[in-house]
């Protein structure tokens, strides 16, 4: 018995540690960070669009994706929110 319980515990203490706590700590991340959204910032959507926020509510956010384009985003929905100096890959 002691030899096949010790064995599956030491698997699952590695599993943890490997898999699911980055993971968990990944999460958190990316929950701190679509709280902290404000207006001005630079995002990327879940679909790949770019923008900058101009409006800020509990649930969704407004992003402007080109000079007088605006639509509106759930929040959960963001994929990035990017460093206000950051600039496209092709520039």
């Amino acid at each position: 018995m002691f030899s096949f319980v010790l064995p599956m515990l030491l698997l699952f203490a590695i599993w943890y540690l490997l898999i699911i706590r980055p993971q968990n700590k990944q999460q958190q991340e990316h929950r701190k960070s679509l709280a902290a959204v404000k207006k001005g910032d630079e995002v990327v959507t879940g679909g790949g669009l770019r923008g900058r926020v101009t409006k800020v509510a509990e649930t969704e956010v407004e992003v402007e994706i080109a000079q007088g384009v605006k639509v509106r985003v759930i929040k959960s929905t963001l994929s990035q929110v990017l460093a206000p100096n950051t600039k496209p890959a092709n520039d």
